[in-house]
């Protein structure tokens, strides 16, 4: 880079500079006054040629999927080269330098130059000299502006300072040419996505008025103030008012009477909670009818206002009242003939018994007639055992219904059943092979070990019956624990169980039947051979007595019925020892009344009797009234023994209630045929009260009410 030798030449520098000063600007504010990149580079190149005195120059971009150079805009070129001359962007080139360094490359000689390989483009045009300076925008290399000269004159300190703010002014138009464009290009997205946005929505538009206006469902906006602000077409087409007349008054006179009270409330709780609103109410048609509607509402948020759609399910209502009254008539059917197969298994049964009772009395009296006084003994035991077979088979009903009472007790049931191997072995006959299983360290189960004695009794039974062709039954006893998922699978609560299963060989049934053996009645022998009621009762006793039991059979393999008995931590109650001679019963003391209260006269006869035989004085009276007209007297009386259901409006609870107000603190026995629970109607027993179901034995009733009266 030369310097000035003489003042002319000095004065020329000068005016050189001033000259590329005013271009510099004249550039700047051309840039700032134009849109569009291709003429500021064009104009670029313009200024720059004729602030450095040269005939040629350009502006080279960058591009980097090329790795190259592309000409955007020249003077002094030939049109055609613009835009198609590739130039090395490496190293070895001026441009490649200046770009690649960031730093001005100046060649003043490129005939002699050896820093670079002068491109066939320079050496074509006779270019003896050339200046590179970088265009960057930002951190972002846009490419080289280039001065070429063919004339002698060397490139000065001017000529570079020149350049580069030349290139600066450049880069910065170039950088605001490009925001403006991308600001131009998000203006034609935005639009393009306006555009787009408003078709939706007049598309969205005609879609929601084509529902309002065609929609099969009762679309309305609604206000909390009972007003109707607007509703759809299909109003008027399921209810048939015009659009001015549900319009014209509010909705409330719509709702039948029975359901507004009902709506008003879920109104009002979806207006404070400002959640959604689902229910049914009825609404008026116009011809006067109702039609159910399902609504779902919900509501503005901070508004007064509510939307609602609501569904008609009329049609729905009257199938579902339909296949209710099916299902009742069904269930009435079912029970129907249930009550049918209960009564000819029980009239059956309690033929049988009252045979063996009426039949032994009448060869008694006979008897008795002839003179055959030592024969009564043998017919009383057979009445007696009859009259027992009763009133088990009462048990029997009681445990079916879960109304008996139970006197649950710590007992061994393996024990328990080994005492009941003779009884077990001559029930099912010398066909069927028995087996004792008990586990030696089989815990102590809490249960009413009479009542389990039945129970197990039944279930040999029924394995008997279905092994006409002999088999083995399998009585076996174990432990077992339940956790919470086996809990659920058998409808039972986790916890410690002893287990009492009975299994047989027999003919199994199929699982429609085995779905059916503890519903009540339901049993597959035929008519008056059984009540239906043994399985039932074995079911309701061990439901009752806080356990469970399941059934598995198979077609044909056998069936096994399983018995969960819930577990008694601790030992087992000692077995009671019944004395071979009764015990003498206690008497009366001298002056004590018994007043007795029954409907049924053999009672009042038998319990006088008792009572006379003890030295009590008995007075007897047969209904709840006639109690209580003795009550009400000063006759002395230590006892009411009364029973629950008696006739004439007034029962056994309130005559003793009655009792008491007339005289407090006085003692009293229930004696009933119900189960105790059902005895008092679920009332709590006071002091000096007692219940007795019968039948009983009348030594058992002369102990109660000495006891009561003894307290």
């Amino acid at each position: 880079m030369s310097s000035p030798s003489t003042i002319e030449e000095a004065n020329a520098e000068l005016t050189l500079r001033l000259r590329q000063q005013e271009l510099a600007a004249e550039f700047a504010n051309f840039s700032l006054a134009t849109d569009g990149l291709d003429p500021i580079l064009h104009e670029a190149c313009r200024t720059a040629a004729r602030g450095m005195e040269c005939s040629l120059a350009k502006v080279l971009e960058y591009l980097p999927d090329e790795n190259n150079f592309v000409m955007r805009a020249g003077v002094g070129w030939h049109p055609g080269t613009v835009g198609h001359a590739r130039l090395g962007s490496d190293l070895e080139s001026p441009a490649g330098y200046a770009f690649q360094t960031g730093q001005p490359v100046l060649s003043n000689h490129l005939a002699a130059e050896t820093r670079f390989r002068t491109p066939r483009l320079l050496v074509e045009h006779n270019v003896h000299r050339a200046f590179n300076v970088l265009v960057a925008v930002g951190a972002d290399r846009y490419g080289v502006l280039e001065v070429d000269s063919p004339d002698e004159r060397d490139f000065t300190i001017s000529d570079t300072a020149f350049l580069e703010t030349l290139a600066a002014t450049l880069a910065q138009a170039i950088g605001r040419t490009r925001r403006m464009e991308q600001l131009a290009e998000a203006q034609r997205e935005l639009n393009r996505l306006n555009a787009a946005l408003q078709g939706d929505v007049r598309d969205r538009t005609r879609e929601r008025d084509q529902l309002w206006a065609l929609g099969e469902d009762l679309l309305v906006v609604a206000g909390y103030d009972d007003t109707l602000l607007k509703v759809n077409p299909y109003w008027t087409r399921l209810l048939g008012w015009a659009e001015e007349e549900i319009m014209s008054g509010g909705y409330a006179r719509l709702i039948h009477p029975d359901d507004l009270e009902r709506v008003t409330a879920e109104l009002a709780r979806m207006r404070t909670s400002g959640s959604t609103a689902r229910y049914e109410n009825r609404v008026l048609a116009k011809d006067g009818a109702h039609r159910w509607i399902a609504w779902t509402l919900t509501p503005e948020p901070g508004g007064e206002r509510m939307l609602g759609v609501g569904r008609d399910v009329t049609e729905a209502k009257a199938r579902e009242e339909e296949l209710a009254k099916a299902h009742e008539s069904l269930r009435q059917s079912q029970k129907m003939e249930a009550v049918g197969q209960l009564t000819g298994g029980l009239a059956h049964d309690f033929n049988n018994l009252l045979t063996g009772i009426t039949g032994s009395l009448d060869l008694m009296r006979r008897r008795i007639v002839q003179g055959r006084i030592g024969e009564l003994g043998r017919y009383v035991d057979l009445a007696m055992s009859s009259a027992e077979r009763a009133a088990a088979l009462t048990h029997r009903l009681l445990a079916f219904s879960r109304r008996q009472t139970l006197d649950a007790k710590p007992t061994e049931v393996g024990r328990l059943v080994s005492g009941m191997r003779d009884l077990i072995r001559r029930t099912i006959g010398p066909s069927v092979d028995l087996d004792i299983v008990a586990a030696p360290d089989a815990w102590t189960a809490l249960v009413d070990p009479n009542q389990l004695e039945n129970a197990l009794l039944n279930l040999c039974i029924n394995a008997r019956d279905a092994m006409p062709d002999g088999g083995r039954l399998t009585v076996e006893t174990s432990n077992r624990r339940i956790d919470t998922h086996g809990g659920v699978m058998r409808d039972i609560e986790a916890g410690s169980y002893l287990v009492l299963s009975v299994t047989d060989t027999g003919t199994g049934m199929p699982a429609e039947v085995v779905e059916r053996v503890f519903e009540p009645f339901f049993t597959t022998k035929p008519l008056g051979m059984g009540t239906g009621l043994g399985l039932s009762m074995i079911y309701g006793f061990a439901k009752q007595s806080g356990g469970q039991v399941r059934i598995h059979s198979q077609l044909g393999l056998g069936t096994t019925v399983t018995l969960y008995l819930p577990r008694h931590d601790g030992d087992a109650a000692a077995p009671t020892t019944v004395s071979e001679e009764p015990a003498a019963l206690p008497r009366a003391e001298e002056g004590e009344t018994v007043l007795v209260v029954d409907d049924e006269p053999a009672v009042r006869l038998l319990v006088g009797e008792v009572l006379a035989d003890l030295g009590y004085t008995a007075v007897e009276a047969a209904d709840g009234a006639g109690g209580q007209r003795i009550l009400e007297t000063d006759m002395r009386i230590d006892l009411l023994v009364t029973d629950v259901g008696l006739p004439g409006g007034m029962n056994g609870r309130q005559v003793a209630d009655a009792a008491r107000v007339l005289r407090p603190g006085l003692k009293v026995l229930f004696i009933t045929g119900y189960a105790e629970t059902a005895a008092v109607s679920g009332s709590a027993l006071d002091p000096g009260m007692a219940v007795m179901t019968k039948p009983f034995g009348m030594d058992e009733l002369a102990n109660r009410i000495r006891g009561l009266i003894q307290g």
